[in-house]
């Protein structure tokens, strides 16, 4: 067995994990990491505050965390794992839903950002932004502001376009900014505890197998 080959700099988390040689093995064990990422983000998905239109859930800290985790690549397909499976009928958005139909929901386009918030994730991780915790923290927060540049007028269309609304550019804010910035704050403040505690386990059994 041996380590996937990675440049320092661009080596994230699940670098740490032995790969094998075989290119066709590695492969197996990437795509298990990218299935496991999916489902990690399902599981933070059903940590549901209902609010409509757009409901409070866990799955911000999931992505970051899964992004940073997986790196940039592996991230981003996680997240499109996640949206396939959904699209697929499992259930594995909020409040344990799943169906094609979830594309007419004015919350769909934060679903279609937590692709590229992973993507950043991971890409803020390949430059060890994910070492320190305030490092970790900007790169975090950043990461989890894509959601919203998607989501928002996204839900701006189901509500005003596709469903007749009236709805003004404050209330659209009001609906899909405004409640969810204190709680991402904290998601992006736990994530930055998180991945860097987990860097310092790594560098203790780094130095323990040394000594």
């Amino acid at each position: 067995m041996s380590t996937i080959a990675a440049p320092s700099a661009r080596r994230v988390l699940a670098d740490v994990i032995p790969h094998p040689s075989s290119r066709v093995r590695a492969f197996a064990v990437d795509a298990a990491l990218v299935v496991t990422g999916a489902l990690v983000v399902a599981a933070f998905a059903q940590v549901t505050i209902p609010l409509w239109p757009v409901p409070i859930t866990g799955q911000t800290l999931a992505v970051v965390v899964v992004g940073a985790a997986l790196g940039s690549r592996r991230g981003a397909a996680a997240l499109t794992t996640y949206l396939l499976m959904g699209l697929a009928g499992l259930p594995v958005f909020a409040e344990f839903t799943g169906t094609i139909a979830t594309v007419a929901k004015p919350s769909f386009g934060f679903i279609l950002g937590f692709i590229p918030a992973a993507f950043l994730a991971g890409w803020f991780a390949e430059r060890r932004w994910d070492r320190k915790p305030w490092l970790a923290f900007l790169g975090f927060v950043a990461a989890s502001a894509v959601p919203f540049v998607f989501g928002i007028p996204y839900m701006a269309l189901v509500l005003n376009v596709v469903t007749g609304g009236s709805f003004t550019f404050w209330q659209i804010l009001e609906f899909g900014l405004f409640p969810f910035i204190v709680g991402g704050l904290v998601k992006a403040a736990i994530a930055a505890l998180l991945i860097p505690g987990a860097w310092a386990l790594v560098r203790a059994a780094d130095r323990a197998k040394r000594d």
